[in-house]
Formats: structure tokens, sequence, C-alpha cells
């Protein structure tokens, strides 16, 4: 498909020879997602309205207490630096953006009055700006106004270096101007395809100006407000202890008419996986529990108690091991992992190439996640057609030996590999949870077959995704040789995502360990085609490079995907929840109710 057959395809939908289901359908098999083909209309001039809410509210509340169980419990509640997801979801239990991702992906307006269209005048069909209005009448929840003052404030504390926000990807290669206290313009300095990053999603929850405006730059970690949250959500700050509980108060002001159906909510943290879900699933103590990362058959044998429901709710979540580019033990100038390192032994491609090869995907699918999750050599999972076709994996041990002898590393005495005092042993971490160290498990057992030495790591959870800079055993100062976790594009588009590679998004003392690119891995060509990709237009070219991407990373074994994972939640019988794959757990919590 060329751009001219794309035109032509746009305007019959615009004449009405073509449905905009039709265009999406063949969009999805051209390669892109349903919010990209979306979005390709949208720039067209045709928009897409998100399906009616299947839930309609007669009044607020009545619904008492909803209990929440997150057995990673949020650290802060600021959502700029939310570094893991238990603190984005945390923090969107009071902070709202423009606009969420709904189940199918398409955008639904939550603090925005409508979603920018060529057809309304809000998206300039060349791509280079977007145009959003502020729904009028929010208030936050200590009485002060929304405006674009505050959006505007929220764009220049987040691309300000100083601020050190995990968000500022979102931010800081674009314009914000205000043009009136309703309206503002998003400006592009060039034709950007995927317009819906800033002020959308996990990334896009306004913070008020009026008590963050002393607190920018280098003072951002001192605010009060970033443990005790002022936003414009469903439910009011009540309380909030560090890595125990949260609670909430229904906002009797709330924008939404008749939402929210609770009157409160309580978020509990800590315990495991297995503890919440029997908490759900069996015990019923507790209406829903997150991130179940449980042995399938455990969770089939909790379901069966019938008083609750697994939810798999598909999206783009990958379980893989990150390898360290940077040398973990050496320290230069009172940091560990710097950039100006390089690992001892990683940093050879044949060893890297073994490591993929010693990782027994099929059987961490087969024996721990079952139903939940699915082997992949791919971090790019989905859709289907924009899965790369250019990659495979192998799970071959003698493959493995032969690549470590050609390449010079010798078994030791102590059956250790080795080329001169350099031996191949890794200290490998992960969080603490049960799939997890029998994963660890898994891997350590076949890597020591081929001669290399695994000492496994396992940090209880609420340290190593926790967003305390301070702490050195949190997964972004990546003080080990190979780690493992979860992570997601969190939105239907993979390219900010894939920022994760990026150079400029080294995780290091200097942005506070906030970059997003943990493993430390730069390449030129990979910065090159990124750039690339934001600024096609065509979006049959732009899923190549995006396919290219994913390639450049499997290709150097930057990292080794293991899983595709659903995300894995449990609700009560009679609770209905509203997820999505391409967004918090917590983003439509005004929506959730009994039956």
């Amino acid at each position: 498909m060329d751009a001219r057959d794309l035109q032509g395809m746009i305007d019959r939908v615009r004449r009405g020879g073509l449905s905009r289901r039709g265009f999406v359908q063949r969009m999805v098999a051209a390669g892109l997602t349903v919010p990209m083909a979306a979005q390709v209309l949208a720039i067209g001039g045709v928009s897409i309205a998100a399906a009616p809410r299947a839930y309609a509210a007669t009044k607020r509340g009545g619904g008492g207490t909803l209990k929440l169980l997150w057995w990673q419990a949020p650290t802060l509640l600021n959502p700029h630096f939310a570094t893991g997801t238990k603190d984005q979801d945390g923090s969107r239990v009071f902070y709202e953006p423009l606009a969420n991702w709904n189940q199918e992906g398409n955008l639904v307006p939550v603090l925005a009055a409508e979603i920018p269209s060529v057809e309304n005048g809000g998206l300039a069909a060349d791509g280079t700006s977007v145009t959003w209005k502020i729904k009028q009448g929010v208030k936050f929840h200590d009485g002060q106004p929304l405006t674009a003052d505050d959006l505007v404030f929220n764009w220049e504390y987040c691309k300000d270096p100083a601020t050190a926000a995990v968000t500022s990807g979102s931010y800081i290669n674009v314009k914000v101007e205000k043009i009136d206290d309703h309206t503002i313009k998003v400006i592009f300095a060039k034709p950007t395809p995927f317009w819906a990053d800033a002020f959308v999603g996990f990334n896009g929850m306004i913070i008020p100006k009026h008590l963050f405006g002393e607190y920018s730059g280098s003072k951002s970690r001192d605010a009060p407000t970033n443990l005790k949250p002022v936003g414009t959500g469903p439910f009011k700050f009540k309380s909030f202890n560090p890595g125990d509980l949260v609670t909430g108060e229904i906002n009797a002001d709330y924008h939404v008419a008749n939402q929210p159906f609770f009157d409160a909510v309580e978020m509990k943290g800590g315990g495991d996986a297995v503890s919440a879900a029997r908490a759900v699933l069996q015990t019923g103590e507790y209406h829903y529990a997150w991130n179940l990362q449980v042995e399938d058959e455990i969770l089939k044998k909790l379901e069966a108690s019938g008083k609750g429901k697994v939810n798999l709710t598909p999206g783009a979540n990958i379980e893989h091991i990150q390898l360290n580019n940077t040398d973990p033990n050496k320290e230069v100038d009172g940091e560990r992992s710097s950039i100006k390192t390089k690992h001892p032994s990683l940093s050879d491609p044949a060893v890297r190439e073994a490591l993929a090869l010693l990782i027994d995907r099929k059987a961490v699918q087969d024996y721990i996640y079952g139903r939940t999750a699915k082997a992949t050599s791919n971090y790019v999972n989905g859709p289907p057609r924009m899965v790369s076709k250019n990659t495979s994996y192998e799970f071959n041990i003698k493959k493995a030996i032969d690549l470590l002898d050609k390449a010079g590393w010798k078994p030791g005495p102590d059956g250790i590999r080795a080329k001169g005092d350099v031996k191949l042993k890794y200290l490998f971490q992960t969080s603490i949870n049960q799939p997890r160290q029998k994963n660890q498990a898994i891997v350590k057992q076949s890597c020591e077959k081929a001669g290399i030495g695994i000492e496994i790591k396992s940090v209880v959870a609420s340290v190593y995704f926790s967003s305390d800079v301070a702490n050195p055993d949190t997964y972004p100062h990546f003080y080990a040789d190979l780690q493992m976790y979860t992570t997601g594009p969190g939105r239907p588009d993979p390219a900010q995502w894939m920022r994760s590679f990026l150079s400029e998004e080294v995780s290091q003392k200097s942005n506070k360990w906030q970059g997003r690119n943990i493993t430390r891995w730069q390449n030129k060509e990979y910065d090159d085609t990124w750039n690339a990709s934001e600024n096609e237009m065509d979006p049959v070219k732009r899923v190549a490079l995006l396919i290219k991407l994913n390639d450049l990373v499997i290709k150097n074994n930057v990292v080794i995907p293991e899983l595709f994972r659903m995300s894995v939640s449990a609700a009560a019988k009679n609770l209905n929840v509203t997820l999505s794959g391409w967004d918090s757990d917590t983003a439509n919590l005004r929506e959730w109710h009994t039956a």
C-alpha cells in the first residue's frame, strides 16, 4: 500500500463508499493497531467515535468501600515520578489525563471536552499540531479550577531535566501553547503520526500548578503533594502510608454526573501475588487484586471456589531478561553501571547469543504460566501483523557450548568458563514471587550446564519497583549482570515504549535513574531508525520501521524476551470492572460498580 492508495481509502470513507470499520479492518491487515488506524483516519479528516459506555449510572455513591489489593504497594503518588506500575495506578486514583485508552484502544475524553480531529478543527491535517479543548467546570479536589495554565505547567515541569520526570519523553520534543483558559495547542517539530501521547493515558495525568509550581526542577522531590495528591479524579485523597495503604473518599463534586459508584476506596499493598489472588477468589476479603503473577494451576484452583473470577486482559506486556551493557561492579565518579564502562563479558556478542540459547522459554510457559502467557522471541508482541517474522527462539545447550568454545571462553577447574581473569559468572536479579523464582531456577540450571555460573538475587517487590532514587536495589539502577521483570507499552502504539533503547534515555545518576534505557545499550542505527519512525506519516512504512526497531534489539540480544504476558487480575463475582490493556488498571475506577 502506498500513499495514493491510503488517501483513496480515506476519501472513500469520507464519501461514505467505505465504512470506518472496513477501513480499520484493512489497516489492521496491513499491520496497524486499531488505535493507529483511527489516528490515520483522524489525520485524514475522519474521526472515529468511541463506543458508547455499557454502564449508565443513575446516581453517585451508595456502593460502600471498594477494596483493592496491590501486592506491590505504591511508594509515592506523583505520576511523573512513577517508575513502576503500582505508583502509576496509585496516582491514577486521584489524577486524570485529558483522555484514556479504552478496551478497544480508542481514545475516550476524560478532562478533554472532545477528542481532537481534523473535522472538529483539533488536529492539523499535516500532523504538526493537535489542539485540545479542556472540559469546563472541572475543579481540583481543593476547589481550584482546572485551566490551560495547569497543562502548560505540566509540560514545563516534565521537560525540565532537573525535574527528572519519568514521563519526560512525552513532553521534551513538543511545544505547548495556551490558546485560552480552556484550550491548549501541542506543536510538534515535524509531522507526527501518533499524536496522542502528551497529556494522554498514564503519562498524561495532570498535577495542579498552584501546588507544584514552587517545586519544579531541583525542588521537585520536596513537594508535600508527592505524598498527598490533589487531583481531579473521582476520589479525594484521605491517607497514604507508603508501601502499605492508600485511601480515598468520594469526590462529591466530580465532573462526571452520577459517578463514582463507590463511596470510598482502599488500595492495600504488601504480601504476595498468591495471597492477593486468594483474598479475592477464595475468601472474598477484597474486591479486586492486581497483577497476579501466579502459576496458572493455582489460579484455576482458587477460581473454583466460586467467589471471584480471573480477568485476562490482552495488551503487549513482555516478561524479559535484560543484559547489562555496563559494569555493575566498577564505580566511576560514585556511580556503578556507569556508561563510561563496558561489561567485561556481556560486551562479547558470542556470550549474549549463548545466553539467549540457554533460556527454555517453552518450559517457563508450560510449567509456570499456562494460559496467561506465550513464549516469544520478540520484544513487540502485538498486534499480530506488527510482530516481527524475522526472529525466532531456540533452546540449545550444545549450540551455546560450541559458541562459547569458539569465542575462547574455556571451563576452569571449578567448571566456570573464563577468558583471562574474566569469568562467566553473573548476578541474576528479579522481584520476589513464586513464578519468577522458578523461572530463575530454570535459567540457572541450563546456564550451569554450559559452564556459566549464576548467582540468584531476589529483591522484595516493594523495594525492586520502588520509586526511591536513593535505593540501589531498584531495577532502574540495575546493579547486577542480568535482571528480569515484565514491562509493556501502556499505549496502543509501541513507539514511545521503544524509547527504552534510545541512547538519550540511558538511566544514570545525572537523571536520578529516571531514564527509560535500563540496559544502557547505545546504538546509532537504532537511534536513527526510531527518529525516522517518529516522523513517518505513511502508516505502512512506519510499521516497517517499528519492526526494524524490534529486530535490532533482538539481533543484538539487548534483552532476551521470554513470554508475551496477558494482564492477569481477579475480581469479585459481582464486581463489574472496566479494564484496558493499554492503560492503568485504575484508569476507569469511576465506572466500576457492583451488580
